[in-house]
């Protein structure tokens, strides 16, 4: 694929670094030459200097022969803008938008994105996004990854195994003698930056990350069994003012089992309009490293402290901080993929990756098959797809083990007629079941090939 990238920000690079890894010509369009300098220097792509709103720059880039456009700069207004000029000049048949502003994101206006008034495909909302992945993390304290599937009749939780967790050793295949109700389903687990899909003998080790599906009315047992128990979030202190915060702000200022919240800002002018467009959030003007700062917001009785400023290492500071002061559970935002290495034991702070947040609002329009949602998980080690199995699919009416799926590729769950199954190998797919598959990120480009 030919894919024109507007803007080398911290969501350009995201995407860019996802991107990377398939078999992609990536030309980033940005007017900050020390931007496009560094991204250059991690990821395969053709710089180009200027705004992407701009149809000089725009056919410099290439826009005649490219299949797609992600208009992902700073400014909403550029990105309509690119869009449109992409529509009008260079018939480039797939835009997408970063638009952040509630202004334009409202339902009122849905019906202005279309081909005969502003002509995007997609719009993604990063900051929107995060501040929602967030907020669901807050529903099941512990867990780094808590994702609806199958109408949110079945969940994907995550958790980092720790000494405490009752199920170190055991292998998996024993489970059931341990908690011999409850049925899970084990996608991957993360072990010293490697992942790999597990088997019956294989056990827990202190610091696996450990990603499983399970059932909507086992949600509680299955956090009982792994020890990821924690108290109901009710305080909450976010660190940093963006729109991350306004937006996660709201969420909880909406949410009855929220008693406060807090956000700490260190620009005045930022820290003013935030105090002016929420109602019942504390916005405190400070260092968020200053000791009064951690005193004042009471950071000793926080259920959860929120991390998710800009910059990497200040959220991962602070994070630690407000651990060391009595906040009971804290979550960092890594904005950039290079810090990954930066984060990988830092024993129970729940990171959330920027990264996969972003392009999983991507993945159905970059992926070569339809697929009705997916997800990129942790740090892009894998993808979980939800799939409904149509007639003319190559796998319709099939038994899973015909279809010599490759290590790295499992067919995880599937819903037929409101029942989920955990599908053994001799399992018959019949038209109108939804699979969920998990895909290693090795393996992309063969599951595209397979499901479709």
């Amino acid at each position: 694929m030919k894919i024109i990238v507007g803007g080398a920000g911290s969501v350009g690079q995201s995407i860019v670094g996802y991107l990377a890894q398939g078999n992609n010509d990536i030309i980033v369009v940005d007017n900050d030459n020390k931007r496009l300098d560094e991204l250059s220097q991690i990821a395969d792509v053709r710089p180009v200097n200027g705004s992407i709103s701009y149809p000089g720059v725009l056919e410099k880039s290439g826009a005649k022969s490219a299949d797609m456009l992600i208009a992902v700069t700073d400014s909403d207004e550029t990105n309509m803008v690119a869009c449109q000029i992409a529509y009008s000049l260079f018939n480039l048949q797939k835009r997408i938008a970063r638009i952040d502003s509630e202004a334009y994101l409202s339902p009122l206006w849905s019906t202005l994105y279309n081909e005969a008034n502003l002509p995007i495909d997609l719009i993604i909302s990063p900051e929107q996004a995060i501040a929602e992945a967030i907020y669901r993390l807050l529903k099941v304290p512990g867990s780094s990854e808590y994702l609806p599937f199958f109408d949110e009749k079945l969940y994907l939780l995550s958790f980092r195994c720790q000494a405490t967790c009752p199920l170190l050793k055991t292998p998996l295949d024993q489970l059931s003698m341990i908690a011999p109700d409850l049925e899970l389903d084990f996608l991957s687990i993360l072990r010293n930056g490697q992942a790999f899909i597990p088997k019956g003998n294989d056990v827990f080790e202190i610091g696996d990350e450990v990603y499983f599906l399970v059932k909507k009315n086992q949600l509680d047992d299955a956090v009982h069994a792994f020890d990821m128990e924690k108290p109901a979030v009710e305080r909450v202190v976010i660190f940093g003012g963006g729109q991350i915060a306004l937006n996660l702000a709201h969420k909880l200022e909406s949410d009855d089992n929220i008693l406060s919240c807090k956000i700490v800002e260190e620009n005045p002018q930022i820290a003013r309009q935030l105090a002016k467009e929420l109602d019942d959030t504390v916005v405190i003007n400070g260092a968020m490293l200053n000791d009064s700062i951690l005193e004042e917001v009471a950071i000793s009785h926080a259920d959860m402290a929120i991390a998710v400023t800009n910059q990497d290492k200040d959220n991962l500071l602070v994070s630690l901080l407000a651990k060391q002061n009595g906040a009971t559970s804290v979550i960092s935002l890594v904005n950039s993929q290079a810090n990954n290495t930066l984060v990988d034991n830092i024993g129970d702070n729940i990171l959330v990756h920027r990264s996969s947040i972003t392009i999983s609002k991507l993945l159905k329009e970059i992926r070569q098959n339809k697929i009705d949602f997916a997800y990129s998980l942790g740090k892009g080690f894998g993808e979980i797809w939800e799939i409904e199995i149509e007639e003319n699919m190559n796998i319709a009416e099939h038994k899973i083990s015909s279809l010599h799926l490759p290590s790295g590729i499992k067919i995880c769950a599937l819903l037929r007629q409101e029942e989920i199954i955990y599908p053994t190998h001799s399992e018959i797919l019949h038209i109108g079941d939804k699979i969920l598959i998990f895909v290693n990120s090795r393996q992309i480009r063969r599951a595209e090939q397979i499901f479709v």
